[in-house]
């Protein structure tokens, strides 16, 4: 059968658990005609580039599925007649990914990035650049020069 990852966002006002109840009930679906759904990412809530059916955030899951294309059908046509479900991809792969999705890597090195945050950063007290200072011009450099010597010629005219 053929591999798919499959992404549906819900809308942002239902909680977690209804999400979650979303996600068993496409499940049931697709294990009913025969197929099986691997891992399952719940990628949370998230901000959308651009309002979708007037939502500014939803709720983010990936289902990597291993099926018929009648039981993506059937998921698909599930998610439209739902009012809860605002956006859903379905990509037919090759493989899937044994390690978690880009997103999930992602949001582990967020948190890595917050830890360091929390004691004093990567770089330590001194921040990214450093205690350098930059070069300062002297006083008597350049462009104060050629006017002081412009004004004595300009003068004597």
């Amino acid at each position: 059968m053929p591999l798919y990852e499959h992404v549906f966002l819900a809308r942002q006002d239902v909680s977690g658990q209804q999400v979650d109840a979303l996600t068993e009930q496409f499940k049931a679906v697709i294990e009913q005609n025969g197929g099986t759904v691997g891992k399952v990412e719940s990628w949370g809530l998230k901000s959308l580039a651009y309002r979708i059916k007037k939502n500014r955030k939803a709720y983010f899951t990936l289902m990597n599925v291993d099926a018929a294309p009648a039981a993506i059908a059937e998921v698909e046509r599930q998610q439209r007649l739902s009012e809860d479900v605002i956006r859903s991809l379905t990509l037919r792969v090759d493989t899937h990914e044994e390690e978690p999705s880009a997103m999930m890597q992602r949001r582990d090195r967020d948190d890595r990035r917050d830890r360091d945050d929390r004691r004093g950063g990567r770089f330590g007290d001194r921040g990214p650049r450093g205690d350098r200072e930059r070069p300062r011009r002297e006083e008597g450099d350049g462009a104060r020069a050629e006017t002081s010597a412009a004004g004595e010629s300009g003068g004597d005219a």
